[in-house]
């Protein structure tokens, strides 16, 4: 066969038959013919890093501008184009994912005077759209439509912060999923933009002067203001006044003198007094400073040098602050005059589950916990007494909790695996719970069951995982199940709403969600041990959720798949390399996997103290005993494999996935295919429009399904 023609000629029918007989029979890979891939030439390149020779054959592909590297990738997604198009049901999952995807969602509420805001995306919509209403009873109006600035939808929203009355809305937008964000600020009532346009803020935020007349953000330095390479680094706090030149914009906070990979974050509170700003190397630690709202002056401590995270609010001239200092599970606490954390005094002491957010409405403390994985509301007074638990509607998650502090409603968007989200009204008077908009349920809920269960880690750790089906799916040890998880950052996995599930559930699939270590799901003690040296705790986990499965009779290791993406895409990684044996297929999604060189990627410093360094002798043993790219071994039956990637990812540099496939095809002693997907006009997944996201569910979809015999 010649290699490199097969690769551009049309699919023949007997070719298709043969793709499709490739994927399929999961029981028996091996009698399939083995996939023609494209040529990916090795050149080592040895490095020694504390004493070892480490030899990397593809760092060629490291250079994404390369005319080989792009060649490369054009013929990678040509085999993968036509391996996943001879799928037959695709055209059945792209109708079902169009119907899934055009059920209207809200979400994100925005509290400002009397005005209301909220993000809304119905049926033929790219972008979700900012939408708001003006005064209690009025209806809904558009604000921002980003769907106008782009016809194929490219063009994203990436984040908005609306004036304390509402008038004005600073947001950002960026073209292909690449989040370099340009400020604009939109006049509500007019419906336009002001002459405000503010490059490089990128992951901005904003605090507003309480009279609106402007803002400090913060931003990012301009090429060849800083090294080259370390843009994405250097973040400052300047002060914009509406209507001025953005480049005599007052400098806020430099940095000057701190280290370059430190995060800030400024946000004003509820009750526009005060301008909070947090600085932090590190998600599990920061400092907390406060400066009255509108002035230059200093910023004041509030929490520094620390063991821990502190964030906070204030009402009627009161700061409120959400710790983990001395509080694994979080209190709210008032602050003294200083910032000595051993004068703080409790307010709303741990409970029995994560505290997670507050706000502050009608004189009151919402507070938002997290117990087993979802979510809780519970009311307190500004004394911390508990008023009342709120009953939500079904087993979810609560998120992005909005109010007034003087009103009596609470805004907060609710989601769970078969509620779309959408955001609901309580009024802590009445103590109802109401829809802010009539909601459209989309799939029917009493068709599927959600249970939680418990499995055993590989150290005795209890680990909890949510599975998902359709109800009185009989377990029989034949369910094709998929398998999911993330573990890391202190990010928690709690029940939400995906619209590329349903397909699989309705054929009978089962879905289950571990709630594995690294993340926050039970506070600081449960990402402490999945982080830095513990990282293999996360992994060891996922393996344990696997084994559950099997031996519970849910499923079997030919029926079994495996998805993650991000830092769940190095959890695919070091799955697909510890345990192939447990899976028949792997969806590997904007992963990190060469985890001796991650460090040196686009904003990947920042991530440092969440992974350690190779730099570090120490952190370099540990991580080479987990990087997926450096535990490829020759030989190994490797299970089915797909890697998505991004050309325009800003956070994960495309270079792991294209690495890793190119190491998986030459080293696989399998003939379960190794696919790669990279995607043009797209990034880490922030902001992608629907209609690429119906494309990679079809192609995911396509791609299980056809492994795991889902025909």
């Amino acid at each position: 066969m010649n290699v490199r023609h097969s690769f551009h000629a049309s699919l023949s029918r007997g070719a298709a038959l043969l793709a499709l007989a490739l994927l399929m029979s999961p029981a028996a890979p091996a009698r399939a013919e083995r996939p023609a891939y494209p040529a990916s030439p090795a050149h080592d390149v040895a490095d020694t890093l504390h004493g070892q020779v480490l030899v990397d054959p593809f760092r060629w592909l490291e250079e994404g501008a390369s005319p080989e590297t792009r060649r490369w990738c054009e013929e990678q997604n040509a085999l993968t184009r036509r391996t996943l198009d001879a799928f037959p049901a695709r055209a059945d999952l792209a109708r079902r994912l169009g119907e899934l995807y055009a059920i209207p969602t809200t979400s994100e509420p925005r509290v400002c005077g009397s005005r209301v805001f909220f993000s809304r995306r119905t049926a033929g919509q790219n972008q979700p759209v900012v939408e708001g209403i003006d005064a209690p009873g009025a209806a809904p109006r558009v604000v921002i439509d980003p769907n106008v600035l782009a016809a194929d939808g490219t063009v994203a929203l990436d984040w908005m912060y609306p004036s304390p009355d509402g008038a004005l809305i600073a947001y950002g937008t960026s073209p292909g999923g690449s989040e370099h964000s340009t400020l604009h600020v939109r006049d509500v009532a007019k419906g336009g933009d002001l002459g405000e346009s503010i490059p490089n803020t990128q992951h901005a935020s904003v605090a507003w002067d309480p009279d609106g007349s402007g803002f400090v953000y913060s931003r990012h330095p301009e090429a060849g203001e800083v090294p080259a390479g370390e843009e994405i680094f250097h973040e400052s706090l300047a002060h914009h006044r509406i209507g001025d030149d953005p480049a005599r914009d007052e400098i806020v906070f430099d940095g000057k003198g701190r280290d370059i990979h430190e995060s800030r974050a400024v946000w004003l509170s509820s009750d526009s007094k005060f301008v909070f700003l947090s600085t932090s190397l590190d998600r599990a630690k920061n400092d907390l400073s406060v400066r009255p709202a509108g002035s230059s002056d200093p910023f004041r401590a509030v929490a520094e040098g620390v063991d821990g995270t502190v964030t906070g609010d204030a009402c009627q001239g009161r700061l409120y602050l959400l710790t983990n200092v001395d509080a694994p599970r979080y209190r709210i606490v008032t602050p003294g005059p200083d910032a000595d954390p051993r004068k703080w005094k409790d307010v709303v002491p741990q409970q029995d589950g994560v505290i997670e957010d507050f706000t502050i409405v009608h004189g009151k403390l919402a507070v938002r916990l997290m117990v087993n994985a979802s979510s809780r509301l519970r009311i307190f007074s500004l004394a911390g007494h508990l008023e009342r638990e709120v009953a939500l509607p079904a087993l979810g998650s609560v998120s992005e909790m909005a109010a007034n502090p003087t009103g009596r409603s609470l805004y907060l968007t609710f989601v769970s695996f078969t509620h779309p989200a959408a955001v609901y009204v309580y009024d802590v008077e009445s103590h109802a719970l109401t829809t802010l908009e009539p909601s459209v349920p989309g799939v029917r809920a009493d068709d599927y069951e959600t249970r939680q269960v418990w499995f055993s880690s590989k150290d005795g750790t209890r680990v909890p995982m949510f599975l998902v089906h359709r109800r009185g799916l009989a377990m029989d040890g034949q369910r094709p199940t998929l398998l999911s998880g993330y573990g890391g950052f202190n990010i928690s996995e709690t029940p939400a709403f995906r619209a590329d599930l349903f397909p699989w559930l309705e054929r009978g699939g089962v879905y289950a969600l571990a709630s594995l270590r690294g993340g926050g799901e039970f506070g600081r003690a449960w990402h402490e041990s999945g982080r830095l040296a513990k990282k293999q705790n996360v992994f060891d986990d996922f393996h344990a959720a696997a084994e559950y499965l099997v031996k519970s009779k849910v499923t079997n290791a030919s029926r079994l798949a495996a998805r993650g993406g991000s830092n769940g895409g190095l959890l695919m990684g070091a799955v697909l390399t510890q345990r192939p044996e447990l899976y028949a297929a792997i969806v590997c999604q904007a992963p990190l996997l060469d985890m001796l060189r991650y460090q040196r990627f686009l904003m990947a410093q920042y991530w440092v103290p969440e992974y350690g360094s190779s730099e570090d002798p120490q952190q370099f043993r540990y991580l080479l005993a987990y990087s997926p790219y450096q535990n490829v071994r020759s030989g190994v039956k490797y299970p089915a494999t797909l890697i998505t990637t991004a050309e325009e990812d800003s956070r994960v540099d495309p270079c792991h996935a294209r690495k890793m496939a190119a190491l998986l095809q030459s080293r696989t002693g399998s003939d379960a295919p190794i696919l790669i997907r990279i995607e043009r006009k797209a990034g880490h997944g922030q902001g992608k429009p629907v209609s690429k996201r119906i494309d990679e569910g079809v192609d995911v979809l396509s791609f299980l399904m056809m492994r795991l015999g889902m025909n």
